[in-house]
């Protein structure tokens, strides 16, 4: 059987549980990040005085961030190494949202959360990469579960923040703590992240070519696979950046109060932890297509139940399974972008996924900020991201019928046979 080199060494134990810890920290942060908007826009819309629809380009500036920095630092990791290009990324991603604060006008707040999200994601596909070669092929889904589970526990830290520092009035604060985390985290990187053993086992050869875009992306093995994950990215993150971001105000609108409110998120956050970590168990070891199945369905019925909830019990239970299947999902999807790319051109792949993905998070604020400036109610808001979600399962479910071996050995450039 032909096999990639390259993929037969794998890091050492210490250097998989350090690359784990210090990537699960990371996830924290950016999980901070993405719900910090969503806590502090209340007080930050009364503030500045804006409207529906001009906080939801603000939630999703940062989200269009993300479609360059993926892309793009997905691209280099694969010429120049991983390592050096997460931790400038994690630099800019620190000092953009430090420096969010001070923004005074529209303009400026918009520009700010651009290049938060632009360092953001660029960060993402590389730790997604970093972790998934520094495992083997049988636990590469509980790596990067394991991994993730951070995002919605930054997410339940959010919260936690909210309320110890009282977001209506202290809603600064909020970003002092989300810029202050990722700066004392780039020197830690520095001494301690091990570089990916997949990359410097690459031959000289292979660091230096560095393949058409086209070809990576598009070559006979991969177009239906690069399809296939661009659309379930696109719908899943949709829905996801959706909740992420407006979930506090479609509370609101719904009549609860803003203790409830956040207790709501905090479900919707350890939901998606705990769908992480039993979906990505399951995903090394079960048959993958039921697994996705059912998370795409635990996914439309949970929508289905919050358009339909009139209680904080029956809202906070929903809101808790949404995050579970929602979330977990995307850990699943992080997983299966990772396996259907070698890894001479792993980064670029993923990056690629990730920035389609993103264009589906740039879309969800923007459509809830359109619904609710034009008088619909959050139900209508809810219920509109079912379309996107059937869509994402179809495409999830191809994806799933081309192996992942078949496509991994079409392309590796060096090939031997044990």
């Amino acid at each position: 059987m032909l096999k990639e080199p390259h993929l037969e060494s794998h890091a050492s134990k210490p250097e998989v549980v350090m690359t784990l810890l210090l990537c699960f920290v990371f996830a924290i942060i950016e999980g901070f990040d993405l719900q910090s908007m969503g806590v502090a826009a209340p007080r930050m819309k009364a503030e500045m005085l804006l409207t529906s629809t001009e906080m939801g380009w603000v939630f999703s500036a940062a989200v269009l961030g993300t479609l360059p920095g993926a892309l793009i630092a997905g691209r280099i990791a694969d010429a120049i190494g991983r390592k050096v290009v997460f931790i400038s990324c994690i630099l800019m991603f620190g000092l953009m949202s430090l420096l969010t604060p001070f923004a005074h006008e529209l303009n400026t707040l918009l520009l700010l959360r651009f290049l938060t999200g632009l360092g953001m994601g660029g960060a993402l596909p590389i730790v997604i990469t970093m972790v998934s070669e520094a495992v083997s092929e049988k636990y590469k889904a509980t790596a990067v579960s394991a991994m993730y589970c951070g995002m919605p526990i930054g997410g339940v830290l959010t919260s936690v923040v909210a309320l110890s520092l009282n977001a209506d009035h202290e809603w600064r604060h909020i970003f002092y703590f989300g810029g202050i985390a990722p700066l004392l985290l780039v020197p830690v990187l520095m001494k301690f992240l091990p570089e990916s053993k997949a990359y410097l086992n690459k031959t000289a050869a292979d660091r230096t070519s560095r393949p058409n875009l086209a070809n990576v992306l598009f070559a006979k093995p991969r177009l239906l696979i690069t399809s296939s994950l661009w659309l379930s990215f696109f719908g899943t993150l949709l829905v996801l950046a959706l909740f992420q971001n407006w979930l506090p105000s479609l509370i609101a609108g719904l009549g609860l109060n803003k203790e409830q409110a956040s207790y709501i998120q905090i479900g919707f956050n350890l939901g998606g932890s705990i769908g992480i970590l039993i979906l990505g168990w399951m995903l090394d070891r079960l048959n993958k297509v039921m697994i996705v199945a059912g998370v795409y369905s635990g996914i439309l019925i949970s929508l289905i139940g919050l358009a339909y909830s009139d209680s904080a019990f029956t809202f906070t239970l929903f809101a808790s399974s949404c995050g579970m299947f929602v979330i977990g999902c995307q850990s699943i999807l992080y997983t299966l972008a990772a396996k259907y790319y070698p890894t001479h051109m792993r980064g670029t792949g993923v990056g690629a996924a990730v920035a389609v993905g993103r264009i589906g998070a740039f879309s969800g604020p923007l459509i809830a900020g359109y619904l609710l400036g034009t008088g619909q109610s959050e139900i209508v808001v809810i219920a509109s991201s079912i379309p996107m979600i059937l869509l994402a399962a179809i495409a999830a479910l191809l994806l799933l019928r081309q192996p992942a071996s078949v496509v991994q050995q079409h392309d590796t450039p060096k090939m031997i046979v044990p």
